[in-house]
């Protein structure tokens, strides 16, 4: 079972967050290695936080060493190396898998160049930043391909657009 909780503050809009994030973690576990957390007996809880610019900067100074904003901060609170066997280990059924904060301003901004709804492109953001709590990354090129693949397949399969199309120089 998939438990999500959406903290919505100012200036987000109202909108069905909770569904969205319910919906962005289930697809985002279902394509990876931990597809089978959704039929285990723990209950894996993701806490999504939808704040302000200004809220996500202190975050992003504080925890990364970058005094800016950013579309979307994950914080696991899982080690990567327990991933596979922390379902089997836990002690009350229930994984605190971890945080994932959005910015509303970096995140309005780039759905607007990108011509795309805010909802669409928090949606991305979610399955993103829930790839980072599975231990993910992008930083170099294998990587990326293989997290931006699962994201594509994930944000694909709730009808929603390619989020790395490919662009002619």
């Amino acid at each position: 079972m998939i438990d999500v909780a959406v903290i919505v503050e100012a200036p987000w809009p109202e909108g069905a967050w909770e569904e969205l994030g319910e919906r962005c973690v289930g697809v985002a576990l279902a394509r990876t290695a931990q597809a089978g957390w959704t039929a285990s007996d723990a209950t894996i809880e993701v806490a999504i936080r939808l704040a302000s610019d200004d809220a996500v900067q202190v975050l992003n100074r504080q925890y990364r060493g970058k005094d800016r904003p950013t579309n979307v901060l994950s914080f696991p609170m899982v080690q990567p190396d327990l991933l596979d066997t922390v379902t089997q280990n836990s002690d009350d059924g229930e994984v605190l898998l971890g945080d994932i904060v959005l910015a509303h301003g970096v995140c309005a901004r780039e759905a607007d160049e990108r011509g795309i709804e805010l909802m669409d492109h928090a949606a991305h953001l979610i399955v993103h930043g829930c790839l980072h709590l599975l231990g993910y990354d992008h930083q170099g090129d294998a990587e990326a391909e293989a997290m931006e693949a699962i994201e594509r397949e994930a944000l694909a399969s709730i009808g929603l657009h390619d989020p790395y199309p490919v662009t002619e120089d």
